[in-house]
């Protein structure tokens, strides 16, 4: 998500920022050669990933009654962390050591940022997840995003999608984000509809500091590593709750799976698809296109979970998308890749 997910105005840590990439692109048979994906239509790849997140996401909302949002949160970092390190453990470890016999504290401290702020980042809307729609939590959560754009540019027009996006936060204060099911209503208190949007408003807060943060730490880390280490330590950061909230249940081979699945989905496959993307698509096209996924989100919860949304909500989703994209269209940096 993540999922939800899953934060997008620089690069990831992963690999050299999206403006490098896209400028000295690898010649496309060469690449293709090396890498199936290559042969792949960018906006089929971006697409995939999208749905990848969100279908994540509305499985792990699906457990919800089985598994705490907590314990599903961790299972997913824990999955995705052993599905990446299984690519990347040896120049992550080089990495690390690298930083200590160096002495580069500072660079630890960045990578050390960035794993915190990814744990706080999933744990969060994962929480939302449990009390909100899909849908209106991806949306409160682009504003993250949407925030560091606007934030980067100097053009007035930006202005205008500042105004538009608190539109559509607006509509969806006066329309309610209580959880509708398709022919009913579900008694979700308003406390835990609040409490829900807050958790999507720290996912969104957080998501704005993964962008910067994984451009930091794309500068200090060469390949995979530092978002290898990263995912790491964000793995650490939800233990203590997952374990808390979901105790034995971690343990049952039908969770095991489900969380390996929800891993896979909402972290490691958007990833690689997304980051094939930024390589082939300049910046600006991949934020647009990136600006699709709270009507994916919102098409997600109603096909997977039955999560009816109110005509008003429809168009709050439909006011930040716009906002979203417009500011990607004025040229701000796209978004990275949400792990």
């Amino acid at each position: 998500m993540p999922s939800a997910s899953e934060p997008r105005a620089a690069a990831p840590s992963a690999q050299p920022t999206p403006s490098s990439t896209s400028a000295r692109p690898a010649p496309a048979p060469a690449r293709a050669r090396r890498d199936p994906l290559g042969r792949v239509p960018p906006p089929v790849l971006l697409g995939t990933g999208i749905l990848s997140v969100q279908v994540g996401a509305g499985l792990a909302a699906r457990m919800f009654g089985t598994v705490s949002a907590a314990g599903l949160t961790g299972l997913r970092m824990w999955a995705a962390t052993l599905l990446l390190a299984g690519f990347g453990a040896r120049p992550a470890i080089r990495a690390v050591r690298s930083v200590v016999a160096e002495r580069a504290w500072r660079d630890a401290a960045v990578v050390v940022a960035f794993g915190v702020t990814l744990g706080i980042m999933n744990f969060s809307i994962y929480q939302a997840f449990a009390r909100i729609p899909l849908g209106i939590a991806v949306t409160i959560e682009f504003l993250g995003p949407l925030a560091v754009a606007v934030a980067s540019s100097r053009r007035l027009i930006d202005a205008a999608w500042v105004v538009l996006a608190a539109t559509g936060v607006t509509l969806l204060g006066t329309a309610g984000v209580s959880v509708v099911r398709l022919g009913g209503q579900v008694g979700h208190g308003s406390g835990s509809v609040v409490t829900g949007v807050l958790f999507a408003m720290t996912a969104a807060a957080a998501w704005a500091c993964y962008i910067l943060l994984a451009a930091a730490t794309g500068r200090r880390f060469s390949g995979a590593s530092g978002l290898v280490v990263a995912m790491a330590i964000a793995s650490v950061v939800v233990a203590p709750a997952a374990v808390a909230g979901a105790g034995r249940t971690l343990l049952r081979p039908a969770v095991l799976g489900a969380g390996l699945a929800i891993g896979m989905l909402s972290s490691v496959i958007p990833y690689r698809f997304e980051l094939e993307t930024l390589r082939r698509v300049p910046p600006r096209v991949f934020g647009i296109w990136m600006s699709l996924e709270p009507a994916v989100a919102a098409l997600v919860g109603v096909v997977v979970l039955s999560q009816a949304l109110s005509v008003p909500q429809w168009i709050a989703i439909g006011c930040v998308i716009v906002a979203s994209a417009g500011a990607a269209l004025g040229g701000g940096a796209a978004a990275a890749p949400q792990a």
